[in-house]
């Protein structure tokens, strides 16, 4: 029988899971406001640096942390490149801000933890994470392939004569095969930096720096435009607030639960919490049917089915 304090560190989990289906939401909803999803993305990468660079101010650790990874790249112990592991986070907030508005939350983390399943598969067979290459086994395999299954199964209902909403799922399984890449690279970073908030604040820097330079781009180059700030409401900004309270979720509950039962409580969070969402508060022309339900009891499945490795670890 589990334990009262191992209970609560399961119900953490599953909330912090349902965090990122809250930030998906806030960002999607701040792209839609603003109509410019590079610019919605910025401000919500900028205002979790300004938090996060503020706590580091006052952290021995987080500072140690920055002092033990830039020895690492002065050595050479660490590929520099690897250090923009943040501009992948970039992409990844900026594809969700333009797909959300057009698919619902819902729909956007089914084909989002596909992407990341059929990643972690390339991710590990180049090895990315560190620690050499490693096989992949037919199970994960078997994961990966019933996981496009939910996608397909979660959309078929809207297959016929939506080919951007068709788009915007496959841009999402994009956004997954990102982060998952992102993940192992700051798998690599955690390793020299010893200190998950520094490699944080790295990424965050990171993609702030990215995105402010291809937001530039765009409006140099294409027909973008700075919007002014909507007046509200107010949890159309909390999407930078919500990724450092998840990093600060993660980083205590995974050092207790492990990466497996973590994974599969947070991953269990994410999609019970994008399906409330998309039925309480859902975004325009966005409906619940009975094969999103489906397919994301199929997406959980394929978790729990391919098991987890060390690139899954949830980080920013």
């Amino acid at each position: 029988m589990l334990s009262k304090a191992t209970q609560r560190l399961d119900i953490l989990a599953t909330i912090s899971g349902a965090m990122i289906a809250l930030q998906a939401r806030a960002n999607g909803e701040l792209s839609h406001r603003l109509n410019n999803g590079v610019e919605a993305a910025l401000i919500s990468f900028t205002s979790g640096l300004v938090i996060i660079a503020f706590i580091a101010l006052f952290s021995p650790s987080i500072k140690l942390g920055v002092r033990n990874l830039s020895g690492a790249v002065s050595r050479r112990e660490i590929p520099r490149w690897t250090l923009f592991a943040g501009a992948l986070g970039g992409s990844f907030v900026a594809i969700q801000t333009h797909t959300v508005p057009v698919i619902g939350v819902a729909i956007y983390s089914v084909a989002s933890i596909a992407g990341q399943t059929a990643a972690s598969l390339l991710v590990d067979r180049l090895g990315l994470t560190g620690g050499g290459k490693k096989g992949i086994t037919i199970r994960r395999v078997a994961a990966a392939l019933f996981t496009i299954f939910a996608v397909l199964v979660s959309v078929y209902d809207r297959i016929e004569g939506a080919n951007l909403e068709l788009l915007a799922v496959l841009m999402a399984g994009v956004a997954g095969a990102v982060v998952g890449v992102q993940r192992a690279l700051n798998g690599r970073i955690n390793e020299f930096s010893h200190q998950s908030y520094t490699t944080s604040l790295l990424n965050f820097f990171m993609g702030t720096a990215f995105l402010s330079l291809f937001l530039l781009l765009i409006i140099i180059f294409g027909n973008a435009k700075v919007t002014a700030l909507p007046a509200g409401p107010w949890w159309i900004y909390t999407g930078g607030v919500i990724g450092v309270i998840y990093i600060a979720f993660t980083s205590k509950i995974v050092q207790h639960l492990g990466v497996l039962t973590f994974t599969l409580f947070s991953v269990g969070g994410n999609l019970l919490g994008s399906l409330l969402i998309d039925l309480i508060s859902p975004t325009n022309g966005v409906n619940v049917s009975w094969y999103l339900v489906t397919g994301i009891a199929l997406t959980y499945l394929g978790v729990i089915v391919g098991g987890v490795n060390n690139s899954q670890l949830p980080k920013r």
